[in-house]
Protein backbone atom coordinates (compact mmCIF):
# COMPACT_ATOMS: atom_id res chain seq x y z
CA UNK A 1 0.00 0.00 0.00
CA UNK A 2 1.37 2.98 -1.12
CA UNK A 3 1.26 5.79 1.69
CA UNK A 4 -0.23 9.64 1.41
CA UNK A 5 3.04 12.24 0.91
CA UNK A 6 0.86 15.21 -0.07
CA UNK A 7 -0.47 17.48 2.24
CA UNK A 8 -4.35 17.98 2.23
CA UNK A 9 -4.80 22.12 2.57
CA UNK A 10 -9.02 22.72 3.54
CA UNK A 11 -10.34 25.62 3.18
CA UNK A 12 -12.45 25.81 6.23
CA UNK A 13 -11.84 24.15 9.48
CA UNK A 14 -12.79 20.69 10.33
CA UNK A 15 -15.56 20.15 12.87
CA UNK A 16 -16.50 16.95 14.12
CA UNK A 17 -14.06 15.15 12.89
CA UNK A 18 -12.05 12.58 14.69
CA UNK A 19 -8.97 10.89 13.22
CA UNK A 20 -8.80 6.84 13.17
CA UNK A 21 -5.05 5.40 12.82
CA UNK A 22 -6.19 1.89 11.83
CA UNK A 23 -8.40 0.02 9.39
CA UNK A 24 -9.63 -2.99 10.29
CA UNK A 25 -12.10 -5.85 8.63
CA UNK A 26 -15.27 -4.45 10.76
CA UNK A 27 -14.65 -0.60 9.55
CA UNK A 28 -17.23 0.73 6.82
CA UNK A 29 -20.32 -0.94 4.91
CA UNK A 30 -20.72 -4.28 4.90
CA UNK A 31 -21.52 -6.08 1.44
CA UNK A 32 -24.71 -7.18 3.17
CA UNK A 33 -25.06 -3.42 4.16
CA UNK A 34 -24.63 -2.44 0.39
CA UNK A 35 -27.02 -4.92 -0.89
CA UNK A 36 -29.79 -2.91 1.62
CA UNK A 37 -28.43 0.20 1.03
CA UNK A 38 -28.76 -0.51 -2.79
CA UNK A 39 -32.08 -2.13 -2.98
CA UNK A 40 -33.71 0.84 -0.87
CA UNK A 41 -31.76 3.42 -3.40
CA UNK A 42 -33.41 1.61 -6.39
CA UNK A 43 -36.58 1.46 -4.53
CA UNK A 44 -36.77 5.10 -3.89
CA UNK A 45 -35.32 5.68 -7.99
CA UNK A 46 -38.34 3.49 -9.03
CA UNK A 47 -40.84 5.46 -6.57
CA UNK A 48 -39.49 8.43 -7.94
CA UNK A 49 -39.90 7.46 -11.51
CA UNK A 50 -43.16 6.03 -11.12
CA UNK A 51 -44.38 9.30 -9.24
CA UNK A 52 -42.76 11.62 -12.21
CA UNK A 53 -44.37 9.47 -14.68
CA UNK A 54 -47.75 9.68 -13.09
CA UNK A 55 -47.46 13.34 -13.14
CA UNK A 56 -46.46 13.50 -16.44
CA UNK A 57 -49.32 11.05 -17.74
CA UNK A 58 -51.89 13.31 -16.07
CA UNK A 59 -50.33 16.50 -17.69
CA UNK A 60 -50.77 14.64 -21.35
CA UNK A 61 -54.00 13.16 -20.52
CA UNK A 62 -54.91 16.92 -19.78
CA UNK A 63 -53.74 18.58 -22.40
CA UNK A 64 -55.04 15.76 -25.17
CA UNK A 65 -58.23 16.46 -23.32
CA UNK A 66 -57.79 20.21 -24.05
CA UNK A 67 -56.82 19.54 -27.91
CA UNK A 68 -60.17 17.60 -27.66
CA UNK A 69 -62.23 19.80 -26.67
CA UNK A 70 -60.80 22.78 -29.08
CA UNK A 71 -61.14 20.23 -32.13
CA UNK A 72 -65.22 19.95 -30.90
CA UNK A 73 -65.33 23.39 -30.64
CA UNK A 74 -63.86 24.07 -34.05
CA UNK A 75 -66.14 21.05 -35.64
CA UNK A 76 -69.05 22.55 -33.95
CA UNK A 77 -68.15 26.66 -36.06
CA UNK A 78 -67.70 24.41 -39.03
CA UNK A 79 -70.70 22.09 -39.48
CA UNK A 80 -72.80 24.83 -39.51
CA UNK A 81 -70.77 26.70 -42.37
CA UNK A 82 -70.55 23.98 -44.52
CA UNK A 83 -73.78 23.18 -44.20
CA UNK A 84 -74.40 26.73 -45.58
CA UNK A 85 -72.19 26.32 -47.92
CA UNK A 86 -73.34 23.34 -49.22
CA UNK A 87 -76.56 24.86 -49.68
CA UNK A 88 -75.84 27.57 -51.33
CA UNK A 89 -74.10 25.44 -54.07
CA UNK A 90 -76.65 22.90 -54.18
CA UNK A 91 -79.21 25.90 -54.74
CA UNK A 92 -76.71 27.79 -57.21
CA UNK A 93 -76.33 24.12 -59.34
CA UNK A 94 -79.92 23.20 -59.23
CA UNK A 95 -80.83 27.46 -60.81
CA UNK A 96 -77.96 26.68 -62.97
CA UNK A 97 -79.50 23.11 -64.27
CA UNK A 98 -82.92 24.52 -64.39
CA UNK A 99 -82.05 27.54 -66.18
CA UNK A 100 -80.04 25.21 -69.43
CA UNK A 101 -83.57 23.46 -68.90
CA UNK A 102 -85.89 26.21 -69.62
CA UNK A 103 -83.56 27.21 -72.51
CA UNK A 104 -83.57 23.90 -73.90
CA UNK A 105 -87.61 23.70 -74.26
CA UNK A 106 -88.07 24.08 -77.59
CA UNK A 107 -90.49 27.21 -78.42
CA UNK A 108 -94.10 25.71 -79.99
CA UNK A 109 -97.21 27.66 -79.77
CA UNK A 110 -99.17 26.10 -76.63
CA UNK A 111 -95.79 27.88 -75.01
CA UNK A 112 -95.97 30.86 -76.20
CA UNK A 113 -99.62 30.84 -75.35
CA UNK A 114 -99.66 29.54 -72.27
CA UNK A 115 -96.65 32.49 -71.39
CA UNK A 116 -99.22 34.96 -72.47
CA UNK A 117 -102.51 33.76 -70.86
CA UNK A 118 -99.90 33.25 -67.46
CA UNK A 119 -99.16 37.07 -68.02
CA UNK A 120 -102.36 38.58 -69.12
CA UNK A 121 -103.81 36.70 -66.11
CA UNK A 122 -101.28 39.18 -63.45
CA UNK A 123 -103.10 42.45 -65.21
CA UNK A 124 -106.08 43.94 -63.28
CA UNK A 125 -108.43 47.13 -63.82
CA UNK A 126 -106.79 47.49 -67.56
CA UNK A 127 -109.15 47.60 -70.65
CA UNK A 128 -106.56 47.56 -73.13
CA UNK A 129 -103.25 45.49 -73.50
CA UNK A 130 -100.00 45.74 -75.23
CA UNK A 131 -98.06 42.62 -75.93
CA UNK A 132 -94.94 42.31 -76.90
CA UNK A 133 -93.84 39.35 -78.26
CA UNK A 134 -90.42 38.07 -80.05
CA UNK A 135 -90.85 38.42 -83.66
CA UNK A 136 -89.96 34.32 -84.40
CA UNK A 137 -93.15 34.14 -81.30
CA UNK A 138 -95.75 36.25 -83.16
CA UNK A 139 -94.69 34.62 -86.33
CA UNK A 140 -95.37 31.59 -85.23
CA UNK A 141 -98.51 31.93 -83.38
CA UNK A 142 -100.03 33.87 -86.70
CA UNK A 143 -98.50 31.07 -88.86
CA UNK A 144 -100.63 28.46 -86.92
CA UNK A 145 -103.90 30.81 -86.70
CA UNK A 146 -103.42 31.32 -82.69
CA UNK A 147 -106.94 32.49 -81.05
CA UNK A 148 -105.10 34.05 -78.56
CA UNK A 149 -104.45 36.61 -81.47
CA UNK A 150 -108.43 37.18 -81.12
CA UNK A 151 -108.66 37.81 -77.63
CA UNK A 152 -110.83 40.98 -77.41
CA UNK A 153 -114.50 41.52 -75.96
CA UNK A 154 -114.68 40.68 -72.46
CA UNK A 155 -111.12 41.10 -72.13
CA UNK A 156 -110.13 44.44 -73.54
CA UNK A 157 -108.47 45.37 -76.28
CA UNK A 158 -105.32 43.21 -76.84
CA UNK A 159 -102.82 44.55 -79.22
CA UNK A 160 -99.27 42.12 -80.08
CA UNK A 161 -96.33 43.81 -81.06
CA UNK A 162 -93.32 41.55 -82.31
CA UNK A 163 -90.60 43.27 -80.35
CA UNK A 164 -86.51 42.47 -80.40
CA UNK A 165 -85.71 43.22 -76.65
CA UNK A 166 -88.20 40.09 -75.93
CA UNK A 167 -86.92 36.60 -75.87
CA UNK A 168 -87.79 33.50 -77.67
CA UNK A 169 -90.70 32.03 -75.25
CA UNK A 170 -91.26 35.15 -73.26
CA UNK A 171 -93.54 38.29 -73.39
CA UNK A 172 -93.52 41.68 -72.21
CA UNK A 173 -97.21 42.86 -71.21
CA UNK A 174 -97.58 46.82 -70.99
CA UNK A 175 -100.82 48.45 -69.77
CA UNK A 176 -101.05 51.90 -68.44
CA UNK A 177 -100.15 50.78 -65.14
CA UNK A 178 -97.11 49.57 -65.98
CA UNK A 179 -95.39 46.46 -67.78
CA UNK A 180 -95.36 42.22 -66.45
CA UNK A 181 -92.08 41.09 -67.34
CA UNK A 182 -92.48 37.36 -68.36
CA UNK A 183 -89.05 36.40 -70.43
CA UNK A 184 -87.73 33.40 -69.60
CA UNK A 185 -84.53 35.31 -68.65
CA UNK A 186 -86.41 37.33 -66.32
CA UNK A 187 -88.46 34.26 -64.23
CA UNK A 188 -85.24 32.39 -63.77
CA UNK A 189 -83.50 36.38 -62.14
CA UNK A 190 -86.66 36.25 -59.40
CA UNK A 191 -86.21 32.38 -58.72
CA UNK A 192 -82.18 33.38 -58.51
CA UNK A 193 -82.90 36.13 -55.74
CA UNK A 194 -85.49 34.60 -53.71
CA UNK A 195 -83.70 31.18 -53.19
CA UNK A 196 -80.41 33.17 -52.72
CA UNK A 197 -81.67 36.20 -51.34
Amino acid sequence: MKSWHETIVLTRPVRDVVLRRSFGPDDGPSAQDWDTELKAAYERGRADGETQLGQQLVQQRAEVKQLLEGVVVSLRKAVPQVARETEQHLVALALEIAQKLVGEIPVSVDLVEGVVRDALSQVEGATEFHVRLHPADLELLRKMESALLSTGGDAGSVHFHASTEVTRGGCLVQTRFGVIDARRETKVDLLKRTLLG
